[in-house]
């Protein structure tokens, strides 16, 4: 009887609150294409044992009724350092009025610590962080886990910029993978920006495209939107979950599939010599290629700005 040789995917999840839960829930769903045409075992880790395990039994029964044979199960942080991939989402839940840098000191030492515990890292592991201040903490990680540059990123603006494509599209009545546009730099409402600059609808500049009356009242609407939908879903049920676990499952598979998507997320920029959200495209390395965005020089100055805030923010952490 011939055999046949399935690969296992294992990645882990660590601090399974509600986006935890939610991007393990993405994951189960999406099994077959993150997994990479192999099984897929995900580990959860958490220090609220109780929490973690119920979490376990939950997602467990959604992988029994989809059939799916993914495994859920319990693991420490030494297993999940040796996993294919690693999801950080553990942190402090962010609080209504606080930017996601207001809210940096209360996670800075939980992610640092999580890092440290799950060290030495398998030498291939992906990592991949969710917590916020997201570019702030990732680039922590990377300074942390000593992994390759390219072996660590972070979520960034990736949703930002499918909510703005997504806007974008209801606006003009395009479908949004027509739609060639991305929310950049530092992931908070009040420093990201809109890289107007370069966006395109089918390949045509957005000048060329839409009638410049439409565009000039729509891109104020569309940026406060595009920043501010999170606060608005977070006032009113606590957290955005569904739409970061979304975010999850579709990097893993990116990445464990070695599909090279190109994606706003953050990874280490050399120039501005930290990590922020920039298009990148992503395979099993994790960042395989940073794509140049011809910023304006405004857009530029901007970016710099949001860097240079990050840069201090990791001097601070450095030295305290």
């Amino acid at each position: 009887m011939a055999t046949t040789n399935t690969t296992t995917r294992r990645i882990a999840i660590v601090g399974v609150g509600q986006v935890g839960g939610a991007a393990a829930y993405a994951l189960i769903l999406g099994s077959t294409t993150v997994a990479a045409a192999g099984e897929l075992e995900l580990l959860l880790v958490d220090n609220n044992i109780a929490l973690r395990d119920a979490q376990v039994r939950d997602l467990a029964d959604v992988a029994f009724i989809i059939n799916r044979g993914t495994r859920v199960r319990a693991a420490t942080y030494r297993e999940a350092g040796q996993c294919d991939l690693i999801v950080v989402t553990a942190g402090s839940r962010q609080t209504l009025g606080q930017s996601n840098l207001d809210s940096a000191s209360r996670n800075i030492s939980i992610v640092r610590n999580v890092v440290d515990a799950m060290a030495p890292f398998r030498s291939d592991a992906v990592l991949l962080v969710v917590s916020n201040p997201v570019d702030l903490l990732t680039t922590l990680a990377l300074e942390v886990s000593q992994l390759p540059l390219s072996q660590v990123l972070g979520s960034g603006t990736f949703l930002e910029s499918a909510r703005l494509r997504g806007l974008m599209a209801e606006q003009i009545g395009i479908a949004p993978n027509s739609i060639d546009i991305y929310a950049l730099g530092v992931h908070t409402p009040s420093t990201q920006l809109t890289a107007w600059s370069t966006a395109t609808v089918a390949g045509v500049p957005l000048s060329q495209s839409i009638p410049s009356s439409t565009l000039v009242g729509m891109q104020p609407v569309l940026e406060r939107d595009t920043a501010h939908l999170s606060e608005v879903i977070v006032r009113a049920k606590g957290a955005t979950p569904f739409g970061i676990g979304a975010v999850v499952s579709s990097i893993c598979a990116s990445v464990l599939g070695d599909r090279r998507n190109v994606r706003a997320v953050t990874h280490f920029q050399p120039e501005y010599g930290c990590c922020l959200s920039m298009p990148a495209v992503l395979g099993r390395e994790g960042i395989a290629k940073t794509i140049e965005v011809p910023l304006s020089e405004e857009e530029r100055r901007k970016v710099e700005e949001s860097a240079k805030m990050v840069r201090g923010m990791m001097e601070g952490i450095r030295q305290g």
